[in-house]
């Protein structure tokens, strides 16, 4: 499994990128996440615009096999989609890159900086 160093994550497997502006960031899910699901044929996400908690569900993942929550890693507002998402394979493919969920504009950078780091998430995960 890839754990980039770059990242920050939930114990959710969800990550979570800061962008060069340090309050607009990326997040996706992770190769661990994508793994367990199996072959994910469609995401679900609320709207661009909607403001988010902490840990509040901002979308689901579907699965040949089960449907799974999307949980948002930090509190913020969703700017946008990931129009690539229309195949939804990209995530299993590129769960990193291409295949991130959505970008959102972060209420506390700092929060972001509180998640787990990612020797801590490979501590979680067992990788």
């Amino acid at each position: 499994m890839t754990i980039p160093e770059d990242l920050r994550y939930t114990k959710d497997h969800e990550w979570i990128k800061l962008l060069e502006d340090g309050s607009t960031a990326l997040v996706g899910i992770t190769d661990f996440a994508q793994h367990e699901l199996g072959d994910i044929v469609f995401v679900e996400l609320k709207s661009a615009g909607t403001v988010l908690k902490q840990h509040e569900v901002f979308g689901t993942v579907e699965a040949v096999k089960t449907v799974a929550d999307l949980f948002a890693p930090v509190a913020g507002e969703l700017l946008e989609l990931n129009a690539l998402l229309d195949s939804a394979e990209i995530v299993n493919q590129d769960p990193y890159n291409d295949g991130w969920l959505v970008k959102m504009k972060v209420a506390s950078p700092e929060a972001v900086h509180a998640l787990l780091d990612a020797e801590a998430y490979r501590q979680l995960t067992g990788e």
